[in-house]
């Protein structure tokens, strides 16, 4: 059920192979173990998706792609879940990475308004805490993103096992 879910929200492989801006990836991108969905593929894909959706950059996608490349995990769903840090969900995002981080570091909160300009004026003060707590959230989302899948796909199966062995009528 879960392998349905998620295969009808993938891209054709076929289709992204021909993409020309993709040709540098030359035949690492034929790799069959990029596009399957198997609990091993997937949950690495969350591992490494999210991971990099909390590296303040714009490459999260093509470093999300690499990351899959190099785990062979599933390519499509590696860089979907770089989105989870989007336009709308970034501001709120990075602002509770910076908290983390001034936490984890024992620092002192920044006085003054967190607007842009703010922001780029005292990047010296807040660069050091906000980038330490996108990397600490990064591997925490990373960590539970990829046991979390892995339980939930083993959840899924035993789930449907069970309900083949009521439809056969085997009690055990």
């Amino acid at each position: 059920m879960a392998k349905k879910i998620i295969k009808k929200y993938l891209p054709d492989p076929e289709k992204i192979k021909s993409i020309k801006s993709l040709g540098f990836l030359g035949h690492r991108l034929h790799d069959p173990n990029l596009w399957h969905l198997n609990r091993r593929s997937v949950s690495m894909a969350f591992a490494v998706g999210l991971f990099f959706a909390w590296i303040p950059s714009p490459t999260q996608m093509a470093m999300a792609a690499a990351g899959a490349l190099y785990f062979r995990a599933n390519l499509p769903i590696s860089v979907a879940l770089v989105w989870l840090t989007n336009p709308i969900t970034m501001p709120p995002l990075f602002y509770f990475a910076y908290r983390i981080g001034l936490w984890l570091l024992g620092l002192p909160h920044f006085d003054g308004d967190f607007s842009v300009d703010t922001v780029f004026s005292s990047m010296a003060d807040i660069g050091g805490p906000f980038l330490f707590g996108c990397l600490v959230l990064g591997i925490v989302s990373a960590s539970l993103g990829y046991f979390g899948m892995r339980m939930f796909w083993r959840a899924n199966i035993i789930l449907h096992w069970n309900a083949r062995k009521k439809a056969r009528g085997i009690n055990h």
